[in-house]
């Protein structure tokens, strides 16, 4: 079953614990922070991501209006508030919805169902990702690139984001996907994954310092989980 990675945001304690139990007791929704300012909120989105955020909108120092313009990603918005007049200027946002305080479960349940609809839509929207044994195709930013295998130095997971870093590029690749769907369409002869978060080109492999593989200032480590299969690759090939 899907998971939306949920935070709530409610300048108001016992609004805030509110949603925060309605978030807990619904089986789809991960509750991922909850932040009774939105300065905190902001600081926390910038290092992750989440599907859904449910957001008071008279907050201080910015209204939820004003929070929502500064997100630059793809989340959905669930506004809450006890003011009925927001709700016109929450539509144009492309809020998912508009819960007007004091709403009940069965009213923030029917809200978030149609966020998980939303996404499902989208995620199915997706065009999978295709691969042979030379390349793969990959949806970023809007654009399906096609990303050839020995152009591919390591790939980074970013929660549920991953970055392709490739050998003559400076700037990674972004695409919505994880690590675990790009480990199951690269050629396990050519990359392997090293740790939770990184898969490395084999071939691009030329120093590894204290169990960790460098590309130029870069160092990746190899976690003890895949300790084992990465030595047993090293002995092959050890002189």
């Amino acid at each position: 079953m899907i998971k939306l990675r949920t935070i709530a945001l409610d300048d108001e304690p016992l609004a805030l614990k509110l949603v925060t139990d309605f978030v807990q007791k619904t089986p789809f929704l991960e509750l991922s922070g909850t932040f009774d300012n939105p300065i905190d909120a902001i600081e926390f989105l910038s290092d992750e991501t989440v599907d859904l955020i449910l957001l008071d909108i008279q907050m201080p120092d910015l209204t939820g209006i004003e929070f929502s313009k500064t997100l630059q990603n793809s989340s959905k918005i669930i506004f809450t508030t006890a003011y009925e007049h927001y709700a016109l200027e929450g539509f144009k946002l492309n809020a998912v919805d508009y819960l007007l305080k004091p709403f009940n479960y069965p009213e923030f349940l029917t809200a978030v169902q149609k966020a998980k609809k939303l996404i499902e839509l989208e995620q199915a929207a997706l065009p999978t990702l295709e691969a042979n044994n030379q390349f793969l195709f990959l949806k970023s930013e809007y654009k399906i690139r096609r990303i050839n295998f020995n152009d591919i130095l390591y790939i980074e997971g970013l929660k549920d984001y991953v970055k392709v870093h490739l050998q003559n590029d400076e700037k990674p690749i972004l695409s919505i996907n994880t690590v675990k769907s790009l480990e199951e369409k690269l050629p396990a002869d050519r990359f392997m994954r090293v740790h939770r978060s990184f898969i490395v080109n084999l071939d691009k492999i030329e120093t590894i310092e204290r169990s960790r593989i460098v590309f130029g200032k870069i160092y990746i480590p190899v976690s003890d989980q895949y300790k084992e299969k990465f030595q047993e690759f090293l002995n092959e090939n050890f002189l």
